[in-house]
């Protein structure tokens, strides 16, 4: 049997350790041949592969970014791509693909399940909003940077009694901003979930200097101002229709300062969330989705996709997985609701 696997969407750390389990598995544990699809979607849409053996993926656990290369290709906004993947995989003997990635490439996943191609998922997403699944690989090690880096600000925060807004990753979803803000002691946290009133942000922002503390801001990318609109770096819209969302931290650190007098910088983390090592425990998590993921394929379980519920990695359907975004309930977290602004 020869599997292919791959890798689409915005990489993060752990996909090395998830594309080497299901290389190991499928290997020593099924004989079978893996071949590596490159660049996410664009590698079986345009026949782009190699072959991974087990001296490919020996040392590549402890590496972030993926060795297969992604893309934001869509095969469905591609001329006769459908068509063009059941080729390559015909051609190339493939009997079944794993797919790793976040919405939009399980979203593709679930398609190609319903016209007929062999898929299983592995759900990706530094933004850990994903429904099905109660945690992504990717998340954790992008919450410990975005803490690490908010600790490092403080100190200088306060060396120059400035208000240092910190802009992180999350398009609709606040999860790396809660979880950052409250491990690293942020004064006020602004989500997508909620939109947020700066006047309410300023009010906080004048009581921590009126204690002779300096403030920390962190907002995530996708936050609204009350009646305001989302803050774009671009226009353009990707194969999938997402514009390029950017400088909300930069915009409220002016208004900020404009408000309060008081000198204000914004810091835009970026994809420094996304690149470096996997945490222990993303590496853990990738590994036994990975795993998991081979026994789907060897189960003949199309159209599903891994998931972790409690501490178990189960199967559910690839149209639950992709129904909905998994978003911040605020409502649950009452003890942090001081720290909304």
């Amino acid at each position: 049997m020869r599997v292919g696997v791959l890798t689409g969407g915005g990489d993060c750390p752990g996909l090395n350790a998830v594309i080497r389990a299901v290389v190991r598995k499928g290997i020593e544990a099924h004989g079978w041949e893996v071949v590596g699809f490159r660049n996410g979607w664009r590698g079986p849409v345009e026949g782009i592969s190699k072959p991974i053996g087990l001296d490919d993926v020996e040392d590549i656990l402890t590496r972030g970014g993926t060795i297969l290369g992604s893309s934001r290709t869509n095969p469905y906004k591609v001329d006769g791509g459908v068509d063009k993947i059941k080729a390559v995989l015909a051609d190339q003997g493939v009997d079944a693909l794993i797919a790793i990635g976040g919405e939009d490439t399980l979203g593709v996943a679930k398609k190609l399940t319903d016209d007929g191609v062999g898929v299983v998922g592995v759900p990706k997403t530094i933004d850990n909003d994903l429904g099905a699944t109660d945690y992504t690989f990717g998340f954790d090690t992008a919450v410990h940077i975005a803490t690490e880096s908010i600790d490092r600000l403080r100190t200088t925060a306060e060396s120059h009694h400035r208000a240092l807004v910190v802009e992180v990753m999350g398009r609709h979803a606040g999860w790396i901003a809660l979880h950052s803000g409250l491990a690293g002691g942020a004064n006020v946290i602004l989500v997508p979930e909620r939109p947020f009133s700066v006047d309410k942000v300023v009010e906080w922002v004048e009581r921590r200097f009126e204690r002779e503390y300096a403030p920390i801001i962190v907002v995530a990318e996708g936050a609204l101002p009350e009646g305001g609109d989302e803050v774009l770096l671009t226009g353009e819209k990707d194969a999938f229709g997402h514009v390029r969302l950017g400088g909300i931290g930069t915009w409220l650190a002016e208004e900020i300062a404009e408000r309060t007098g008081k000198e204000s910088r914004a810091v835009v983390l970026g994809h420094t969330q996304r690149g470096g090592t996997p945490t222990a425990y993303d590496r853990v998590l990738a590994t036994r989705f990975g795993l998991h993921a081979v026994d789907a394929v060897a189960d003949g379980d199309f159209g599903v996709m891994v998931a972790l519920r409690g501490t178990d990695i189960v199967r559910v359907k690839l149209a639950e997985a992709t129904a909905e975004l998994k978003t911040v309930p605020l409502e649950r977290y009452a003890e942090a609701e001081v720290f909304f602004g």
